[in-house]
């Protein structure tokens, strides 16, 4: 059990994270048998800001300057998308929320997927 009270589910091998995902993921999977949709794929990243470094001067024990280095100070802000398909020569962005799984945290990911990358998600 997670902290939505979603109920982890196997289907086909693969496990999802509700009921509701695993149902969807079974739906989409017989659209594209029945060729309604196409080149179905689950949980596809998107990165919506990138890594933030920063470079440091480094020497060996005896002072000798050595390559810069990197270090990482800000993660990159990812959303990983449900489902992605096309449907009548369109990409579809697809997720699979419930009213407990509508975070602001998701509803920002999805703003700046449309901001940042001119994707609309669909919510199901």
């Amino acid at each position: 059990m997670n902290k939505y009270k979603a109920k982890k589910t196997l289907f086909n091998g693969r496990l999802y994270a509700s009921k509701k995902e695993a149902q969807r993921a079974a739906e989409l999977q017989l659209m594209e048998k029945a060729g309604i949709i196409t080149n179905l794929q689950e949980q596809v990243p998107f990165e919506l800001i990138p890594a933030q470094y920063e470079y440091y001067e480094r020497y060996s024990t005896k002072g000798r300057k050595l390559n810069d280095g990197r270090r990482c100070i800000e993660r990159a802000v990812v959303y990983v998308a449900d489902f992605v398909y096309r449907e009548n020569d369109k990409v579809v962005v697809e997720d699979t929320k419930s009213k407990a799984t509508r975070t602001k945290e998701y509803v920002i990911k999805r703003k700046l997927m449309l901001e940042r990358l001119g994707i609309r998600v669909r919510e199901v």
